[in-house]
């Protein structure tokens, strides 16, 4: 099996898991509170990861070497904000509409990123800038009938989703696994410090096997997705990012009974396309830029450290 098709298999693997995740945590957050939910998903993550984050230097000096400390928390702070936006959301609304919501991040990122990275933005990645915002602005009426408390943490969780990946770029120096360890800590702060205030015993010991479902189906899909990424080219797998929205609309229709409004379906078929047009000229620009990097001095000893 290639490369590009076993990555393209991982990645439509990982979205399906995190259409499961997603799924899981909408029916935990109906009765339980969502600083509860996160709290015990963040134990369950936390476990399964503790091989890799205990695996070479200890914790506490990682977290005394990480640079640019500022940045990490604020960064870690985002994530946080995210997920409990995300359940908040869809505590309110169905399942694929707050997922359209979170496709639309990417388009925040590229809109933002003249400003705070220097980035520059040609005119017709701009036009699909436009095209995207339309998407939203189409989604938000029909969801706005929904819930505006929905439509509201939607919105704030989508902001936090692009200032993390806005924060990461600025991070890239900060290995995989110490970007993880610091956001699944600072969530699981945040439920310690929360959960108290909605904690609600837990019913049943099938509902406790689904809150530490939640973390370990979670976990899995960051590693099918970051692997996914590692076999195939990123232009091959990263479209298939957007079947997120099918896992979502078939299973919020097999589990909730959820039916697509026609306004939410055009608004995320705007903000697909945009998206992926955005997508394919980040990756010219990438592929441009590297074309004109100059060639690596073969006299010198490489880093090959995975």
């Amino acid at each position: 099996m290639s490369g590009n098709l076993a990555g393209a298999l991982l990645m439509l693997l990982g979205m399906a898991a995190f259409a499961l995740n997603d799924t899981i945590g909408k029916w935990l957050v109906a009765d339980y509170g969502v600083a509860q939910v996160i709290l015990l998903r963040s134990l369950a993550a936390c476990l399964l990861m503790a091989p890799f984050f205990l695996r070479g230097k200890g914790i506490v000096a990682r977290v005394k070497s990480a640079p640019r400390p500022g940045l990490q928390a604020l960064r870690a702070i985002c994530a946080t904000a995210e997920v409990f936006c995300f359940y908040l959301a869809v505590f309110y609304m169905p399942l694929v509409d707050v997922m359209a919501f979170w496709m639309a991040a990417p388009i925040y990122v590229v809109a933002v990123s003249p400003l705070l990275l220097g980035e520059r933005v040609s005119a017709k990645t701009w036009t699909a800038v436009a095209v995207g915002f339309a998407g939203v602005l189409i989604l938000l009426a029909p969801s706005l009938q929904v819930s505006g408390l929905g439509v509201l943490f939607a919105l704030l969780g989508t902001a936090a989703f692009a200032a993390m990946v806005i924060l990461g770029r600025s991070l890239r120096e900060t290995p995989d696994r110490d970007l993880v360890l610091f956001q699944l800590a600072a969530a699981l702060v945040a439920g310690v410090l929360l959960a108290p205030f909605d904690w609600q015993p837990v019913r049943s010991a099938g509902d406790l096997g689904l809150l530490f479902l939640l973390g370990l189906v979670a976990t899995g899909a960051h590693m099918l997705v970051t692997r996914s990424l590692k076999l195939a080219d990123a232009s091959v797998v990263a479209p298939l990012q957007y079947s997120l929205l099918v896992w979502g609309a078939l299973l919020g229709f097999i589990v909730f009974g959820d039916v697509p409004a026609t306004g939410m379906i055009a608004g995320a078929a705007l903000i697909v396309g945009s998206g992926l047009i955005v997508l394919r000229r980040t990756q010219r620009e990438d592929e441009a830029a590297r074309s004109k990097a100059p060639a690596p001095d073969l006299a010198e000893p490489q880093d090959t450290a995975a």
